[in-house]
């Protein structure tokens, strides 16, 4: 990567980090995937229980098979054949995590975090209910505001979300939004978790990659 540019993702990093520990949440800026790793074994105590939500970036990341391999109470809500209600059961028991760890659709430079969610099974938990809620994001998720954060969103982030998901609605044909009525929608929640009351209980990892989508 061009020096300049390095330059430039940096300087953006360090202004959102200082956003987010102005709002009572805890900002970190990771330089690999190893890094990250570490960071959770430090902030994820042996034995406690541990849930997440759908992200890509977890998957990428491999704190998915970190999770699996350690020493936790790891509540798997990706494993082979679970049900419908075996996973229900997983979202309501994520209320009660020790930690919660997910992604954000977008962060914004002044610290908020923007989420569209189909259930709320993603948002609820970052919202209220674990002790501890960790969230991986990608440079890319990176934006000036919240209009920007939903622009990201709607038009880019939700098509690709329910194309993996093989929904019939006019985004997966047209490749964008149209704030659609289908059944089959999945924007639904549109949060934005501009502070926390808790300080340091929303602890967001910045990595200089791009991850997830």
């Amino acid at each position: 990567m061009d020096e300049n540019v390095k330059w430039y993702i940096k300087k953006r990093i360090e202004k959102t980090i200082k956003s987010l520990n102005d709002n009572n949440m805890e900002g970190y800026y990771i330089d690999s995937k190893d890094e990250l790793l570490k960071k959770l074994k430090e902030f994820i105590p042996e034995g406690s229980t541990v849930g997440v939500g759908d992200s890509i970036t977890l998957i990428e990341t491999g704190v998915l098979d970190f999770l699996r391999k350690g020493k936790f109470n790891f509540m798997d809500k990706y494993r082979d054949k679970i049900t419908t209600d075996e996973k229900r059961e997983i979202y309501i028991k994520n209320f009660s995590a020790h930690t919660f760890i997910c992604s954000t659709n977008a962060l914004t430079e002044s610290g908020e975090l923007y989420n569209i969610d189909g259930n709320g099974s993603r948002v609820a938990p970052m919202i209220y209910g674990p002790k501890q809620v960790i969230l991986v994001v990608g440079i890319n998720k990176i934006v000036k505001n919240i209009e920007e954060a939903e622009r990201r969103t709607r038009g880019y982030a939700a098509p690709i979300d329910a194309k993996i998901l093989n929904k019939d609605t006019p985004c997966t044909k047209l490749g964008y939004c149209v704030d659609c009525k289908s059944k089959n929608r999945i924007c639904n929640d549109f949060v934005i978790i501009k502070r926390q009351f808790i300080k340091g209980r929303i602890k967001v990892l910045i990595m200089g990659d791009i991850l997830g989508y």
